[in-house]
């Protein structure tokens, strides 16, 4: 049996990019949240060619986002189970191709919701209030509890960033 699931994966090498780079990558992602699957399970699942679904598999678990969570011997072969080898990622802290990455896959996935809770506000905060305010943010996401497996799926993206990137001199 595998490890444990790591919590986080930071987004940082080009593998990450190139696995990331492909959309039809981030529906696996989003489909392995739900928990293992088989290449048939996924293919039935996303309406895809299982050569298909082997291949972009392939590539996320050579980049270290997918890994192999269990096998079970069938009549043909052994039937592999795969899985996400992360929690949540993250994107580098100053790193804009990650950033970028991430919101194209969140952009993907929010975009086929037909009711999301999106809102974007600007606010002049101190460097206290930001430091607050993150420390809020993580703690409400990182502690937010999971219900049982018969229950939907719920994406959450939480940002808190500096508009024009670098504080203003002075």
């Amino acid at each position: 049996m595998p490890d444990q699931i790591p919590d986080a994966l930071q987004v940082r090498t080009p593998a990450h990019f190139k696995a990331l780079a492909h959309p039809f990558r981030h529906r696996l992602l989003f489909a392995l949240g739900a928990g293992p699957a088989t290449i048939s399970q996924l293919a039935a699942g996303l309406g895809a060619a299982k050569g298909t679904v082997a291949h972009h598999l392939k590539m996320l678990t050579e980049a270290g986002l997918v890994r192999v969570a269990h096998t079970r011997q069938v009549r043909g072969g052994t039937e592999q189970y795969h899985e996400r080898s992360f929690r949540r990622l993250v994107g580098g802290e100053g790193d804009a191709e990650a950033t970028a990455a991430l919101l194209g896959a969140v952009a993907e996935e929010i975009s086929a919701d037909p009711d999301p809770l999106l809102h974007l506000r600007h606010l002049r905060l101190t460097p206290e209030q930001a430091d607050r305010l993150r420390a809020t943010l993580e703690e409400l996401v990182g502690e937010a509890e999971e219900a049982g497996p018969d229950q939907p799926r719920h994406g959450v993206l939480v940002a808190l960033y500096r508009r024009g990137g670098r504080p203003p001199a002075g």
